[in-house]
């Protein structure tokens, strides 16, 4: 019994010690658990237990309206080395593919060596780190995919240990192309987009969010999908890449040349209001020119002498003047209520008795001003209705964010003084942003009916438009007919025989109007030390027939500042680069290559004429005999079948020959081997000669060519 009784208390001491030990092992085992590999049980939770999980969409495009794309959501990746996983056999093998790992990192990523390379894994491996950052900046798909071809990272994550983070970066194709028009996003894409077409359109483009969670079924973990996600649409821009590209070179050109501060370009298709092109361009620190806000639409600025054109309107339609209406502008300076009214060009005596169609023809501050407060000095307000009925004072409700509501004082507020009638009447005591002068002016053009400009024409996805945003109008006629058809006949003049030649072509007509403009200061005025202006062209083209109008309009420090000069000439840039860019001949009108063509040819040394054209088999009629060895100067004459060379008289030898008709290098080689000097001005045919052939040589002489 005794016995029994040892045995039962030895075998209950083994029992209690084993489980104490165990108990023991336990609480270790959980202390280590939770402390020393605390971070690894995390990332194992972290991969296997992913409860709800949110799937991103994929945001949809923005295209151009030729199908370029112009913004895009692109995958970029950080990618990390878990040098824990995969154990010894991993390690072994990356070891023993360490060189040739780091050889084809330096390949992808070659800003950096293959040295630095190895340097940097041996030191995350000595670290045994699990998230070791393999190389610092994002990377693209392709470069992603290349690294992932590497021995050890080809292998799965969890036996390999490479793994990457994926990023979903929005990209512009074209770089600053219209990149204030187009938007941005938050660098943490979960705050959404910022401005342009990507905020006023974020919602269809964004998409909805998916769900998932992971659910182990026979020893594996899955992906189960409880929403599926859905991708944003793509937007369908009104912009052209082409004409956006011609409209900023032409502008930022302009800018460098004259040093501006702020230089804003809009081109739109007169018919539907679709904005073809819209740049918005400052000066940064560096001097270069970027797109830092949309300038075109919320610049609230006193837009000078393009408003002109309004107030001469409001005129018409009232049957207050003609456009045969004379004026006396006197010497160019008018006082006004105790106050100077000056035209441009007052210190050279002013334009003296004018009518309507010249006043605007040449800008001139007193004629309109004049004819303004003559007519409605008495009762303001009815001009300020007339520019009310042709809607310039609407707010354009655009199709993004930012617009400025245009500033049109009226009698009843508090700072309408005696002479703000006819300085409002010029352009000044107002503020109008661009897109909305310009949206005045393309009413112009569509034969009075304003229409709503637009940035966007369509919705579409998976190749079926979803939403459709056809052209809007604002104003159905801003006027009647006929002060339609007086206003653009002057419009026309402006730029044919006005101050805006320079926005014209030889290739189609172009209407329009300039504006100059004093910037005024706030509280300063416009007198506080260097003045800055406000120079503009705003215009359509083809006249007859408009397609498109435009503004230019540029902020500049200090004089010279000329609308017709600056913004003028690269409106009339833009015109023809459009204009060509959208130009189609007629078949019928093209060169038959059977036939030969007649070409003009420079008057000469007959013999070198000869020789090219019977080199180009161009049929010659010679009315000379070429004499081997002898000089056969002479002229050309075309006709329908040939070219007719012509030998012209020998002249006396102390004559000036007749260098008429020849080109520059045939000229001087003529008159200076008679020992005469040669002054050369313009390029082409010598239309000119300061000392006329057959007058006598006196050696040393210079004789002036004009080139034409």
């Amino acid at each position: 019994m005794a016995v029994n009784k040892k045995n039962i208390m030895t075998r209950y001491f083994f029992v209690v010690l084993v489980m104490g030990l165990l108990g023991i092992a336990i609480v270790v085992k959980a202390a280590v658990i939770m402390f020393a590999e605390r971070q690894y049980w995390q990332d194992v939770a972290d991969r296997f237990v992913k409860e709800n999980v949110t799937v991103k969409p994929n945001r949809g495009n923005i295209l151009s309206s030729d199908g370029k794309l112009m913004a895009s959501s692109l995958p970029e990746y950080r990618i990390y080395m878990d040098f824990k996983a995969g154990g010894e056999t991993k390690d072994t093998m990356l070891v023993n593919h360490m060189n040739e790992i780091c050889e084809g990192l330096h390949k992808i990523f070659p800003d950096k060596s293959t040295a630095e390379f190895k340097s940097h894994l041996q030191k995350g491996r000595k670290k045994g780190s699990r998230n070791y950052l393999i190389y610092p900046k994002r990377i693209s798909y392709i470069q992603y995919k290349e690294a992932k071809r590497l021995p050890v990272f080809n292998l799965n994550k969890y036996k390999g240990g490479f793994h990457e983070q994926v990023y979903n970066q929005r990209k512009k194709p074209f770089g600053s192309l219209a990149a204030r028009t187009l938007g941005d996003l938050y660098a943490d894409t979960a705050q959404g987009a910022k401005n342009g077409i990507e905020l006023a359109f974020d919602t269809l483009l964004k998409g909805r969010d998916g769900i998932t969670h992971r659910q182990k079924v026979m020893n594996k973990y899955l992906n189960i999908v409880d929403i599926a996600p859905v991708d944003g649409c793509d937007i369908i821009s009104t912009l052209d890449v082409g004409m956006q590209d011609i409209c900023e070179k032409a502008l930022v050109d302009m800018l460098k040349d004259i040093n501006a501060t702020v230089g804003v370009a809009i081109l739109m298709e007169v018919e539907t209001g679709e904005v073809k092109a819209i740049v918005n361009m400052m000066k940064a620190g560096d001097g270069n020119y970027y797109e830092m806000r949309n300038n075109a639409i919320s610049d609230m600025m006193e837009p000078g002498s393009t408003f002109k054109t309004a107030s001469i309107m409001v005129a018409l339609e009232d049957g207050k003047i003609t456009p045969e209406t004379e004026v006396d502008t006197g010497n160019g300076v008018m006082m006004m209520y105790g106050s100077k009214m000056r035209d441009h060009n007052w210190h050279r005596g002013g334009y003296g008795k004018i009518n309507v169609t010249r006043i605007l023809e040449v800008s001139s501050n007193v004629g309109v001003s004049y004819l303004i407060d003559k007519h409605y000095k008495d009762n303001p307000q009815k001009y300020v209705d007339g520019l009310k009925r042709m809607s310039i004072d609407q707010p354009l409700n655009l199709q993004i964010s930012g617009e400025g509501k245009p500033n049109i004082k009226g009698p009843k507020d508090r700072y309408f003084a005696k002479t703000t009638l006819p300085w409002m009447s010029i352009g000044y005591e107002t503020q109008v942003p661009p897109l909305n002068i310009l949206t005045f002016y393309n009413a112009i053009a569509n034969n009075g009916t304003m229409v709503r400009p637009k940035f966007v024409k369509a919705a579409v996805k998976d190749g079926e438009v979803i939403k459709e945003y056809p052209t809007e109008v604002i104003n159905p006629k801003i006027c009647s007919d006929r002060t339609l058809t007086q206003i653009r006949d002057i419009l026309e003049k402006v730029v044919s025989q006005g101050l805006a030649k320079p926005a014209g072509s030889k290739q189609f007509s172009v209407a329009g109007k300039t504006g100059t403009a004093q910037v005024s200061q706030g509280v300063a005025g416009y007198k506080s030390g260097r003045v800055n202006y406000l120079v503009s062209f705003c215009g359509y083209f083809p006249a007859e027939a408009p397609k498109y109008s435009c503004i230019v309009s540029i902020q500049k420090p200090g004089l010279p500042a000329s609308g017709g000069l600056m913004a003028g000439s690269v409106f009339g840039k833009i015109a023809e680069r459009v204009y060509a860019k959208n130009l189609r001949f007629d078949i019928r009108s093209a060169i038959d290559s059977t036939s030969n063509v007649i070409p003009s040819v420079k008057a000469g040394e007959m013999n070198e004429a000869l020789q090219v054209l019977n080199g180009l088999n161009v049929p010659v009629q010679k009315q000379f005999s070429p004499k081997k060895g002898k000089e056969a100067w002479g002229h050309t004459q075309e006709s329908p079948n040939a070219v007719i060379l012509q030998a012209r008289e020998e002249a006396s030898s102390n004559t000036v020959p007749n260098v008429i008709g020849m080109g520059a290098k045939d000229a001087v080689y003529l008159l200076e081997s008679k020992g005469l000097k040669v002054r050369i001005s313009g390029i082409g045919k010598v239309k000119n000669q300061s000392i006329p052939g057959g007058n006598r040589i006196v050696k040393g002489q210079t004789v002036a060519l004009t080139l034409h």
